[in-house]
């Protein structure tokens, strides 16, 4: 495959977090596939070892919970998923610890939900204690507390997950394994001509109809949740590859500069807490709808999002509360709203000046967004 040499060298990648699936570490009647889980750590251990920071975040506690509960299939409702998982959690993350203590690593579990991230004070306490432990030479193992967990704060899937904690940690590199090697051109499964896309600089709405909506026909495993785990991981500042988690060193490769897999480039844009916070660990509570104007301002210049580009208002949310900004069906940035999305509605396509003339003395902002609180997710 011909790559950038440039673009693959991923020598001084020291901060790696490496995202594995259930499909990846299991066999299809769902049990643990021992063999590949370990080959995962020694491949972690081995490169911890040469002094990089490793963190993985791994799907399975679902699966590892059917063996000793002798089930056949996996649970269909969120109760016994919830049960199944919290038997589950204990039999992965004590194979995870006993096979690296087997090559002299310590490992560290860390259950996350989106509410300790959605609250910046609690963002910042997950960030630092997982910064602690990397100073301490321990290796995190992160999943979803699935136990607990509910709808309104959970996170959804360990692609999501683990860009967030990418962002969380300053990462340098994630490695996305799992069934799919890599984004193609077209589906792969119906198109036998398509070839991996080696190299994305740009996910634009072209990759998102490549990939697939989420849970359509087009859509191969998941990968429509990895384009948006790419979005969340570049805007941090952080590369990501999808690779298959079925080839023997595949990491290793990876971080050698191989070129497997799909690379998807990070911006170069290197943000303070708050804006990291913005992409990593907010949940919008609603959209903005912008034209191609305002599109741009944002995305090409760094502006501020005024009212006048913006032509809907998606959902129902108050001053202060963080919002996606989207143009042609894509979330091109997200931001703190200075108005409620009533107030909003109402100014839409106005002149930042006659503001004051439609909310009376509710209109003191001139910008929808600030430049400070908005940042561009492309």
């Amino acid at each position: 495959m011909e790559v950038d040499c440039k673009q693959r060298d991923f020598t001084n990648k020291k901060r790696i977090v490496v995202k594995v699936g259930s499909s990846t570490i299991s066999y299809e009647n769902g049990k643990l596939n021992y063999r590949r889980i370990e080959h995962l750590v020694r491949e972690l251990a081995d490169l911890q070892n040469q002094g990089k920071e490793m963190i993985l975040v791994s799907s399975g506690a679902t699966n590892a919970g059917l063996a000793p509960l002798h089930l056949d299939h996996r649970p269909r409702s969120i109760r016994e998923k919830q049960a199944v998982a919290a038997v589950g959690q204990g039999v992965l993350m004590h194979t995870y610890e006993m096979m690296f203590r087997e090559y002299g690593q310590i490992v560290g579990q860390v259950l996350l939900t989106r509410m300790d991230s959605q609250d910046r004070s609690k963002f910042m306490n997950s960030r630092n204690t997982l910064l602690t432990m990397l100073e301490m030479g321990i290796i995190p193992i992160i999943n979803e507390n699935d136990v607990v967990a509910v709808d309104e704060y959970k996170i959804g899937d360990n692609d999501t997950l683990s860009a967030m904690v990418s962002g969380l940690v300053d990462a340098d590199l994630l490695i996305l394994l799992s069934d799919i090697d890599g984004l193609y051109t077209d589906n792969p499964k119906t198109h036998p001509e398509a070839t991996i896309i080696p190299v994305v600089h740009t996910i634009d709405k072209h990759i998102y109809e490549i990939a697939g909506d989420a849970g359509s026909s087009m859509g191969t495993g998941g990968m429509h949740t990895k384009i948006q785990a790419a979005s969340i991981a570049t805007a941090a500042d952080v590369d990501m590859v999808i690779a298959s988690g079925s080839e023997d060193g595949i990491i290793s490769r990876i971080v050698g500069g191989e070129g497997v897999g799909t690379l998807f480039k990070a911006k170069d844009t290197p943000l303070h807490s708050k804006k990291r916070w913005l992409v990593s660990g907010s949940r919008a509570k609603g959209s903005i709808v912008v034209d191609k104007g305002c599109r741009d301002a944002i995305i090409d210049h760094g502006s501020s999002l005024l009212p006048v580009g913006i032509t809907a208002v998606e959902g129902i949310f108050q001053e202060g509360d963080i919002v996606n900004v989207q143009y042609d069906g894509i979330i091109i940035a997200k931001g703190i709203a200075n108005y409620s999305s009533i107030n909003i509605n109402a100014i839409k396509g106005v002149q930042s000046s006659d503001i004051p003339k439609v909310l009376g003395h509710d209109g003191i902002y001139e910008e929808v967004i600030h430049r400070d609180n908005l940042v561009a997710m492309y």
